[in-house]
């Protein structure tokens, strides 16, 4: 499950971990969407962080987050097929269906909750 502790909601409760570098490489690439489900990447420091939507076939929102789990950045409506690269350095990033930043009313500086 993922919470937004500041805002008291809910960005999602199905939740998947993409630890190893397989799995970070792989991302989305080739799935279907999926209307609650998040994609948590955990690294093991905080540094600028590099994603591409190659093989995805939908758009996605993306959160960052530093080592204390508070927002640093928001990626809206990420498009398939592009790149991009955080501004800000980040230790956690979360993919989410489309429009989850929106719908939770998330921002910089939120604490997320997730285990």
């Amino acid at each position: 499950m993922l919470h937004n502790t500041t805002k008291n909601t809910s960005l999602t409760n199905t939740v998947a971990y993409a630890s190893s570098l397989f799995e970070k490489t792989k991302g989305l690439m080739f799935t279907k969407q999926h209307k609650h489900r998040a994609l948590i990447f955990p690294f093991n420091q905080e540094k600028t962080q590099s994603l591409h939507m190659l093989f995805v076939f939908y758009p996605i929102d993306v959160i960052f987050l530093n080592k204390d789990k508070k927002i640093v950045e928001l990626k809206e409506n990420f498009k398939p097929f592009t790149s991009y690269t955080s501004k800000e350095k980040a230790q956690y990033i979360l993919e989410l269906p489309k429009n989850t930043i929106k719908q939770s009313q998330s921002s910089v500086g939120d604490s997320i909750r997730f285990k």
